[in-house]
């Protein structure tokens, strides 16, 4: 456990915080952007829900004289089912003739989520309010503004406005959708938001959360190896062979999406002092299209990010840590990912045993086609509702979120596990299990083992029913939804209630004693705690018995969780929103932070656009990222031992290529008393085969 002090004291943080609360008391009140120092709608809607008893509002108003016109949806509470619909727009023009307003190009356009359409819901599906379908219309998502220009003669502008069906449920209850539908004749001051959790000063404070405030075992310590400025927003990490850590970042993240007009990047950071702290950060790539990926890897030159729709591949072609487009290559990989800027899309890619690439899809569906020539179709109640049921190309039906592997160049896809809700990420062990975290829809999030071909649960086989509908009498949550009195359906794993799991990680050597070989990690970002498992085999599945291996939070006094009704309190130790954990190539076990008052319903409040990496550690630890040669059979062996996932399928890849002259080599492993450096070995020497024999 971490020491605290054991006098009782007053941190310096909180005064601070009390004096700023008290100055932001004393200040005169300040209009907000639909208050009285920034222009007024000249129409508002009440708030509507899923539970509204009017589907519909009329709106019809005078805009003479006016030169632009802006339609806004603001959200009201949680923005996770906020889908919008302006149906029927049109200009009445002072002539008696009206204008479809949409034929007319709009200047711009913003949504909280995926893109503004015309004639198509924010699902990219038809336009649908009380089960009837309309063509003439717009789909969009809160928060939403889409501006135009009026033509000259304008006189009134007239619509129906609504959430659409495909927000009004989920789970065969009511969603948490609440939207209020705005018009304005100029600029407005910003998109209405609804308030705070909490004051202003409540949420201020430092960048990060204090080490002090982390209990982790005995015999370790929490140190920051990283912290704002030099990264911002993580969403997932992953190191290389030299000890870099490279960082997904999130700074244009749902509502947030504009923030950063240039798009939104993958950042090195390296500790070139061997101090122990990142001090050096430098920008891999940012470009414009990127916004919030959830995946990044590193396979030697090849950093792969996850982008929905697309699976990208960026190869360092002159190894300078840095993607020039004169220079170095950006492939498509794959592509055909639905949910760009949604946390139940396309995931992280990590390295197998067997050299395959393992990555997955949360239950916004996918139909794309491999680089064999394969098309997968995954559809479920919740997404691309048209496809649910299909056959893909392999002949089976695949149902939502999913688990795959594939060759390094996109060929052979197989899934391995599917209908999930939203994995965020999977690990895989070098003996050949995949664990993973999947999120709930009501309190009953989980982590679990997959197995291969397994289905989760989450929708009915045929992929047209949510799980509730199939609820029977009696059943509790998580074993309805998770089906676990089904036959075909994989065990549930650990099923811990509320919460917002993100990353996992699989521990198998390093620098931590050895009762931790074979731990698994999996963040939940909802408690402000990276569990820890050291899972047995137990009937089809696993025995997972759960420990908080670091948390914030030891007196599990959550708050700003969608869980719990996302009210936010902003104290620091609830702060702590760990989205991604990894072991480092000196053995040591990273973790990032998001560092937000809340989480959850896909929103964030961090404004300071912050986060931060910690180290778990032995006391006093000093890093050393061994150095090798890949060139060399004894650098590929040294990398194959590494800790770090993908770090070792450099040294796999080279071994395997080597082929017979590597045997002698990769067999002196099997005596080895580490028994996933034995299994290591076990697959090279299953793949060397034929030229192991040549």
């Amino acid at each position: 456990m971490t020491n605290r002090p054991s006098s009782p004291q007053i941190p310096s943080v909180v005064i601070s915080l009390a004096l700023a609360f008290a100055a932001h008391a004393a200040e005169p009140a300040k209009a907000d952007a639909s208050g009285g120092v920034g222009p007024k709608p000249v129409f508002e809607s009440p708030v509507l829900t899923s539970r509204s008893a009017a589907r519909f509002i009329d709106v019809d108003v005078p805009v003479s004289g006016a030169k632009e016109l802006f339609l806004v949806v603001s959200d009201e509470g949680s923005i996770s089912c906020d889908w919008s619909d302006w149906i029927e727009p049109q200009l009445l023009m002072t002539d008696g003739s009206t204008k479809d307003l949409t034929r007319i190009p709009w200047k711009s356009a913003e949504a909280g989520y995926g893109e503004v359409r015309v004639g198509k819901g924010s699902d990219n599906g038809p336009l649908m309010v009380a089960g009837k379908t309309y063509s003439q219309g717009i789909g969009t998502h809160a928060t939403s503004t889409i501006a135009y220009e009026l033509p000259a003669g304008v006189a009134r502008f007239q619509a129906k406005v609504a959430i659409d069906d495909g927000g009004i449920t989920r789970g065969g209850s009511p969603s948490d959708a609440a939207v209020r539908f705005q018009v304005y004749t100029q600029k407005p001051a910003g998109t209405p938001r609804r308030p705070a959790a909490a004051p202003a000063a409540l949420v201020e404070g430092p960048p990060l959360v204090p080490v002090e405030l982390f209990t982790v075992p005995d015999g370790l310590e929490v140190t920051v190896w990283a912290a704002s400025p030099l990264l911002k927003n993580p969403t997932n990490i992953d190191f290389d062979e030299r000890g870099r850590l490279y960082v997904a970042e999130g700074v244009n993240y749902r509502g947030k999406g504009g923030r950063r007009p240039e798009g939104d990047r993958i950042v090195i950071l390296e500790d070139t002092t061997g101090a122990g702290r990142a001090d050096k950060a430098s920008v891999f790539v940012q470009e414009k299209f990127l916004a919030a990926p959830l995946g990044v890897a590193v396979f030697g030159n090849q950093v792969v990010v996850s982008q929905p729709p697309d699976m990208i591949v960026y190869t360092d072609v002159d190894g300078d840590g840095r993607f020039d487009a004169a220079i170095d290559r950006r492939e498509v990989l794959l592509t055909g990912f639905n949910g760009r800027q949604h946390d139940h899309s396309l995931h992280s890619v990590t390295a197998g045993p067997d050299g395959q690439w393992y990555w997955n899809q949360g239950n916004t569906g996918a139909k794309f086609t491999d680089r064999s020539g394969k098309t997968f179709r995954m559809g479920s109640p919740y997404m691309l509702q048209e496809i649910a049921g299909q056959k893909s190309d392999d002949g089976n039906v695949w149902i939502g979120g999913f688990t795959a592997r594939m060759n390094p160049d996109g060929t052979g896809v197989k899934i391995l596990g599917h209908n999930y809700r939203n994995s965020y990420e999977q690990t895989v062990t070098s003996l050949g299990d995949i664990f993973q975290s999947d999120n709930d829809d009501p309190p009953a999030c989980r982590v679990t083992a997959v197995l291969e071909g397994g289905n989760a649960g989450f929708a009915s086989a045929d992929g047209k029913r949510s799980w509730e509908a199939d609820r029977r009498p009696g059943q509790d949550t998580p074993t309805a939804e998770w089906r676990q009195e089904d036959p075909g359906t994989m065990p549930a794993g650990d099923v811990y209630g509320g919460g917002s799991p993100t990353g996992v990680a699989y521990y198998e050597n390093g620098a931590l004693d050895e009762k931790w070989r074979g731990l698994l990690l999996a963040c939940e970002a909802g408690k402000n705690v990276v569990f820890g498992y050291l899972p047995r085999p137990e009937g089809a599945g696993f025995k997972l018995e759960r420990i908080d291996f670091i948390t914030s939070n030891k007196e599990r006094e959550w708050a700003g969780s969608d869980f719990l009704g996302g009210r936010a309190t902003g104290e620091l130790k609830t702060k702590f929103r760990p989205s991604d954990v990894c072991v480092g190539p000196d053995g040591a076990i990273y973790v990032a932070d998001w560092f937000d008052p809340g989480v959850g319903g896909h929103a964030t409040r961090d404004d300071g656009q912050t986060g931060a990496i910690y180290r778990i550690a032995p006391k006093g630890f000093v890093s050393r990222v061994p150095k090798f040669d890949l060139n060399t059979t004894e650098g590929q062996i040294a990398a194959l031992k590494s800790p770090a996932v993908n770090v070792r399928n450099g040294g796999f890849t080279r071994l395997r290529a080597q082929g017979g002259r590597a045997v002698p080599a990769v067999s002196a492993l099997l005596g080895d008393k580490n028994p996933y450096f034995v299994a290591r070995a076990v697959w090279l020497l299953a793949q060397m085969g034929e030229t192991g024999r040549a």
